[in-house]
């Protein structure tokens, strides 16, 4: 069953977990946003968080030029189902926050594994 948050509740953990990124990091960010869904394609139902866009170790000096924003999204449902409590879920929050900030700073899945971010 695992623990349900409102949406907003959902939205403020997001930001919080943002909160707690270095602002050297976030400084380095460059054009993207975050965004919550309650679920993730069919084909992928477990899927926490995707990047999707160009991470910046791939942008070429053209690459601004009329690009929209590379998107960061985090899906409420699987994350809830994982967690059994409060706590639980605020932490998945923040990992999976983090390990899709490093996709945009262009850190493959083997990288993130090995450095412990599963």
């Amino acid at each position: 069953m695992g623990f349900r948050m409102t949406r907003q509740e959902f939205e403020d953990a997001v930001g919080d977990a943002l909160d707690e990124v270095p602002a050297e990091l976030l400084d380095l960010m460059d054009n993207v946003v975050f965004l919550v869904e309650d679920e993730p394609p069919d084909q992928d139902p477990d899927l926490l968080g995707v990047y999707d866009g160009t991470p910046l170790t791939e942008r070429g000096d053209a690459w601004a030029m009329g690009s929209l924003p590379d998107r960061i999204t985090l899906f409420q449902g699987p994350l809830q189902r994982m967690c059994e409590d409060r706590e639980e879920l605020l932490e998945e929050i923040a990992v999976t926050v983090v390990h899709e900030i490093a996709h945009h700073f262009g850190i493959d899945d083997d990288r993130l594994h090995a450095l412990g971010w599963d």
